[in-house]
């Protein structure tokens, strides 16, 4: 089925895969996007007669319920992502990733489809085991958590809507983000041998950037098992500490050297194990696997330099 799909932030990270895999599936995609880093991450779209862009910003009520109007799925991307970033915008990222969103809820009609990644991150430490499901408490700590929390909260309410809780993305994009961990952390294993650790223990989830792509268009094609549900989304098998991270970036870059020192913490104190069988029971399971993303990491580092890619 095609459908008409409005993605926000659509020139983004995320935005930048998701974008040419739907045209790619035949659906009809109009990108609304302030450009505030000035990328040209969609320039290989513009010849494709079902695709659109309007440079715009999310928080306007009249450029949002025109473009609302003509959609049957909404894909709200953007947004200001991650703790560091909110934290030297806390207005911004106020305004952007919960007012904004409050604002699309209120325009949507009833019959309209809603698809939102949210976060892993508000699970924190979870349980004494370390263990989250979609049924364990979320304890947020910084303001991204925080308000994305209340956001999937209000999203829920929305008879239509589907709340992807995505672990830790990874992998190369045409909108690169290196200060993502995985990311990051192969980048400094490339150009500078050696990393220093904080809370090396620490465990978290990660999932490669096309199979995120890849989770939305399962859930266009799943939608009415789908529907009105939460679900995480990342790798089983990479529920890894940040050392355990260094130690498969080290076999595939041997002279990485990283170290274990108390400089740092980290703002949301992700330490926990994932659970993605809810997914998985819909039949979804990522393509990429974590070895795989940081080979393709790699690769992608012998292209570009960290001057301009990144968030913060």
């Amino acid at each position: 089925m095609s459908y008409n799909i409005l993605v926000t932030g659509g020139a983004g990270y995320l935005g930048s895969i998701l974008v040419p895999d739907l045209l790619a599936a035949g659906h009809k995609v109009t990108v609304l996007d302030n450009f505030m880093f000035n990328q040209t991450s969609l320039n290989h779209c513009a010849y494709h007669p079902n695709f659109s862009v309007v440079k715009g910003d999310i928080r306007v009520e009249k450029t949002m319920s025109n473009l609302m109007r003509q959609a049957d799925v909404i894909i709200p991307l953007a947004a200001l992502v991650g703790a560091p970033l909110c934290s030297q915008d806390p207005v911004g990222a106020t305004t952007i990733n919960h007012d904004a969103i409050r604002l699309m809820l209120k325009l949507l009609s009833k019959n309209q489809i809603v698809l939102m990644p949210t976060t892993n991150s508000a699970y924190g430490t979870g349980d004494e085991n370390n263990y989250c499901n979609e049924e364990s408490p979320l304890r947020p700590i910084s303001q991204y958590a925080i308000e994305k929390v209340e956001i999937e909260k209000n999203l829920m309410q929305h008879p239509n809507a589907i709340s992807f809780r995505l672990a830790t993305v990874f992998g190369m994009s045409p909108r690169m983000r290196i200060d993502l961990l995985v990311n990051d952390f192969t980048y400094r294993a490339v150009r500078d041998r050696f990393v220093v650790l904080f809370e090396s223990h620490f465990k978290r989830n990660y999932i490669h950037v096309r199979d995120v792509s890849r989770v939305f268009q399962h859930a266009l094609n799943n939608y009415a098992q789908m529907q009105g549900q939460i679900y995480n989304v990342g790798l089983s098998d990479a529920n890894v500490s940040k050392k355990e991270l260094c130690e498969h970036i080290q076999q595939q870059v041997p002279d990485f050297v990283f170290i274990d020192e108390q400089v740092g913490k980290d703002p949301d104190q992700r330490n926990y194990i994932v659970s993605n069988d809810k997914i998985e029971a819909t039949g979804f399971r990522p393509e990429f696997s974590l070895d795989r993303g940081i080979g393709e990491l790699i690769k992608g580092y012998a292209m570009i330099r960290n001057t301009r890619y990144g968030n913060v």
